[in-house]
């Protein structure tokens, strides 16, 4: 192969390499933005207050209502039987104790929520890191392949001689 040839090699793979390396950036770039993302996305939804999401105001809305109804049946009922204020006030405490228990449950179900927000996350960050890790190599890859073209066109140029005219010169 001639001086010219091995240059040309020369170059190409050290544009090969550039390219490489460029589209590697921009690759590394798109998953540290996925990884933004997904931390975000993370921090957004496990601080969430479980209370105030549209399900939770829902059931104790709903509970609510049911306590109201059953506190006027029951202010009825004592006025209608003549009922004692101990039976009033059991009912109130076991309509007390029913929003209470839903609030509970909402908790619970807020913190499996938690929990499941969290598997999702590691999840998805232990993919995005393995994308990484794969990118890191190819570009060590790339930058390896690059410099054996480089060495491989190097070894192969002829510095024994140079020919200047129609004369060659020796080295």
């Amino acid at each position: 192969m001639g001086l010219i040839g091995s240059a040309l090699g020369a170059v190409g793979g050290i544009f090969g390499g550039i390219s490489a390396s460029k589209a590697m950036k921009k690759a590394k770039q798109n998953v540290q933005q996925q990884i933004q993302k997904n931390q975000d996305w993370y921090d957004r939804r496990y601080n969430e207050d479980a209370t105030q999401r549209a399900d939770a105001q829902r059931i104790l809305t709903m509970t609510e209502e049911s306590i109201r109804r059953r506190n006027k049946a029951a202010a009825g009922a004592q006025a209608v039987m003549g009922g004692t204020e101990e039976s009033a006030a059991a009912a109130k405490a076991a309509n007390n104790q029913a929003l209470a228990d839903a609030t509970a449950q909402i908790a619970v179900n807020g913190e499996q929520r938690k929990d499941q927000i969290e598997q999702q996350y590691l999840e998805r960050d232990a993919a995005l890191q393995e994308q990484m890790r794969q990118l890191e190599a190819g570009r060590a890859q790339a930058i390896a392949g690059a410099t054996a073209a480089v060495t491989g066109a190097a070894g192969e140029m002829d510095f024994g001689s140079m020919k200047v005219g129609n004369k060659v010169i020796p080295l």
